[in-house]
């Protein structure tokens, strides 16, 4: 029986993006939906709850299985699933929950294919995350090109901060122990983060692969958007972790990684400043056509909120 349908049961409301955890990492167990509940069942039979609903990202790791009725649920939630590799820095999948929106996906295809507006939502970038006006007349790749500089001199004040030997940022996906500790710190951060801000990015209806400092890669708005909370957020805690040598440094750096995200209301903020990027190209939102498909949890009327699939 659909509650959507019954008249004996309150009509679905999904939770927004901003009021959802974060991130859950699963390891190893069986993930099902038994007696309508969300749960990871271990080799004992012991069932772990998780609340779906109020889940931004479900990270799941080598040694998970996941049964069809679950997928269709986190769908249905809007909980974004991605199948990662060990300590979280390989990513082999993610799906897409349903309902993105057609009019917020061709806006934004419309900006990165306009050359001039494509420049202006760069610059904004650029503003947004160093906090002053970009040089002038200079061509996307060239601000590209700056931006690289200013990052790797951020990596070596913040190494220099917590007193960290920093050589330079180098990570191998195909051989995680080839890298030191504070790039495996940096490489477990920022994957979080990069989860994270795919879950929005869907949530809002955008293309993970349509970038504009970033292209050519399935994840390279993903990079855009993360890139501007990263050094506000995942590098500095890396760091702060690769300072204390821990025994477990991935999974330190993940419980920093959830306290950060909480403490710097990040689920709050990253639709809000996507919108605010791409409103610099000063191109106008297309009207949704009339026969796209809607989301699969319907908004209430009046709503006006794009922390969910509207």
């Amino acid at each position: 029986m659909s509650t959507g349908n019954s008249p004996l049961l309150p009509k679905l409301s999904p939770i927004t993006i901003k009021e959802r955890v974060s991130l859950v990492y699963v390891e190893k167990g069986n993930l099902d939906v038994l007696d309508g509940a969300f749960v990871v069942v271990d080799v004992n039979g012991v069932r772990t709850h998780i609340p779906i609903g109020g889940v931004s990202c479900l990270m799941l790791e080598p040694g998970t299985r996941i049964s069809h009725s679950a997928v269709a649920l986190a769908a249905r939630v809007g909980c974004l699933i991605c199948w990662i590799g060990e300590a979280g820095v390989r990513l082999y999948s993610a799906g897409q929950p349903g309902g993105a929106r057609a009019d917020r996906l061709l806006y934004q295809a419309r900006l990165a294919l306009d050359e001039d507006a494509r420049l202006k939502v760069v610059r904004q970038m650029y503003k947004f995350r160093f906090g002053d006006e970009p040089p002038a007349k200079r061509s996307v790749n060239q601000l590209r090109g700056i931006e690289g500089a200013r990052v790797r001199k951020m990596y070596e004040l913040l190494a220099k901060r917590f007193d960290v030997e920093w050589k330079h940022r180098d990570y191998n996906p195909e051989n995680w122990e080839s890298s030191d500790l504070p790039n495996k710190c940096l490489s477990a951060a920022t994957a979080a983060l990069y989860g994270v801000t795919e879950a929005a990015v869907l949530a809002a209806g955008y293309a993970p692969a349509i970038g504009f400092i970033h292209t050519g890669k399935p994840l390279s708005f993903i990079y855009d958007i993360a890139d501007l909370f990263k050094f506000e957020t995942v590098v500095p805690v890396a760091f702060q972790v690769a300072a204390k040598k821990p025994v477990n440094a991935e999974s330190e750096v993940r419980h920093a990684c959830r306290e950060v995200f909480r403490s710097s209301h990040l689920l709050e903020r990253i639709i809000p400043t996507i919108e605010e990027v791409l409103s610099a190209g000063q191109l106008p939102v297309p009207d949704d056509p009339n026969y796209t498909i809607g989301p699969a949890i319907p908004n209430k009327e009046g709503l006006a909120d794009d922390g969910h699939r509207s």
